[in-house]
């Protein structure tokens, strides 16, 4: 054999060998924990590749679609829809959905997630326009779940399961727009006047707190001055009454001469004299009363001290 047809044999060989490991290598599928695979055999549904080591027979069978089992998520654009009242705005919308039956992924749609778009768009028109701008503005939570059983009861035959739809934001016409601006300006104005008019109120109560307490404690030291003057007065009067006692007690004990006695009585009537009064009467028996004009001048006196 001469070495060209050496050489001519050995490229087709080469050849064939790398064709061989194409092929093969094309008939190996490795599918990941999350993925599938869906196969057709001559242009038919075959059958469905979830994770692990797979092999296809070449030429006959072949992979037509790939795709996750994981919860996908999906922001479609904002849209412009009609309230009930004529009132236009832009609402846009977030679907968490995720692939339950790949067959019908596969076949149930040829774009299933256009279709979705397309069923969120159309259902989102109907539920507003059956909405006054009040109830769209306010009924969020409302449309989410109408959107969300619409949505995974249609999209069944897609083999979708549609987790949850959200409204995302919802943008009300410009002249709306600002007058919820000067709502929203006058109540917080309105709330600033509440809060001022709530602490002039708490500080007018605490002044009269203060005032009233401080009453309370004027008039409770003016009690208290009045009792210990009283007390004062009392211990006093007690001191002096038991002065005079001991003194009458002193006299009773001693021995004092009848001209002792004469001579007190004629020096407190010289006392007496020194009085206010314009006439002085002597009794004739000077000497019985003698013992008894100390003791008059003291009530006396005690008399014109209680007077004071």
């Amino acid at each position: 054999m001469s070495a060209v047809a050496i050489a001519v044999l050995v490229i087709v060989l080469v050849v064939i060998f790398s064709l061989a490991v194409i092929i093969l290598l094309s008939t190996i599928k490795i599918v990941s924990e999350t993925n599938f695979y869906v196969v057709e055999r001559f242009g038919k549904y075959h059958k469905i590749l979830f994770k692990g080591l797979h092999f296809l027979v070449p030429f006959i069978e072949r992979v037509v679609v790939k795709d996750s089992v994981k919860e996908k998520v999906f922001d479609f654009p904002a849209q412009s829809v009609i309230t009930k009242d004529n009132a236009t705005i832009k609402i846009d919308t977030v679907v968490y959905l995720k692939i339950e039956d790949p067959k019908l992924f596969a076949y149930g749609a040829e774009n299933p997630i256009r279709a979705i778009e397309a069923l969120v768009s159309t259902t989102l028109r109907n539920l507003i326009g059956e909405l006054e701008l009040d109830e769209s503005l306010t009924s969020r939570e409302i449309i989410n779940s109408k959107l969300t059983s619409i949505l995974d009861k249609a999209s069944d035959s897609w083999g979708i399961k549609v987790n949850r739809v959200e409204l995302q934001n919802i943008i009300p016409p410009h002249e709306v727009q600002e007058a919820m601006v000067r709502q929203m300006q006058a109540e917080r104005d309105k709330r600033a006047q509440i809060l001022e008019a709530e602490g002039i109120r708490q500080s007018e109560i605490l002044k009269a707190q203060g005032y009233k307490e401080s009453k309370i404690l004027n008039a409770e030291a003016n009690k208290r001055a009045l009792i210990l003057e009283a007390e004062a007065q009392k211990e006093k009067s007690i001191l002096e009454a038991q002065g005079k006692k001991q003194a009458i007690e002193l006299l009773n004990a001693s021995e004092i001469s009848a001209q002792v006695l004469n001579y007190k009585a004629i020096e407190e009537l010289g006392n007496l004299a020194n009085g206010r009064a314009t006439k002085i009467i002597i009794p004739p028996n000077l000497g019985d009363v003698a013992s008894s004009m100390a003791v008059a001048k003291a009530v006396l006196e005690e008399k014109e001290s209680k007077e004071k």
